[in-house]
């Protein structure tokens, strides 16, 4: 797994990842209102976590590093209640079913050692017509690992609903189906 560790966490917040990251279009793109709850993957050091919070009901932001924990949660401070830190491996923990209505992983999921867990997890956490939103650096992933990543998604529920590659990143958004009776 490569990840990045806290101490160099200025990477992921500053001025000009904040300059170069278009976040309002992130939160349009994967369908977050003032209603929504929203599940964050990877969530580090609360860089995409601090523009949901801002427009989103209610936000889960889970992290497994607790280095990036702690730089997260004095970050959220100024939330108060609206945002839950969640300190676990996505792949490894119960975090509950069907209460997001939106899930976001914005460069993450490549940095997850066991993603047939964190396929499973996410997809429970998800409502039904839900969506999910991927978001993955083309440097590190090829567009055939980001279809692969789309499609063991669609292996527990989900439909592709946007796919696109830019110079930068590589994003698709999942909704989740609704089952016959359900």
């Amino acid at each position: 797994m490569k990840i990045c560790p806290p101490y160099l966490s200025f990477i992921l917040y500053n001025p000009i990842r904040k300059a170069l990251t278009d976040r309002k279009r992130i939160l349009d793109e994967s369908g977050v209102t003032e209603s929504s709850v929203v599940l964050e993957i990877g969530a580090g050091n609360g860089f995409i976590t601090e523009a949901i919070a801002q427009r989103a009901k209610k936000v889960y932001a889970n992290e497994f590093q607790p280095g990036m924990v702690k730089k997260l949660k004095k970050r959220m401070e100024k939330f108060g209640d609206k945002v839950d830190v969640l300190l676990c491996d996505i792949a490894g923990c119960d975090i509950g079913e069907e209460f997001a209505d939106v899930g976001i992983m914005y460069y993450s999921f490549h940095e997850i050692d066991n993603q047939a867990g964190a396929v499973k997890n996410i997809g429970r956490a998800i409502k039904k017509s839900g969506t999910l939103s991927i978001y993955e650096p083309t440097i590190e992933i090829n567009k055939a690992a980001m279809q692969k990543t789309a499609g063991m998604f669609e292996a527990v529920g989900f439909e592709k609903e946007v796919e696109r590659d830019g110079l930068f990143t590589r994003f698709v958004r999942l909704r989740k189906a609704v089952t016959k009776g359900g």
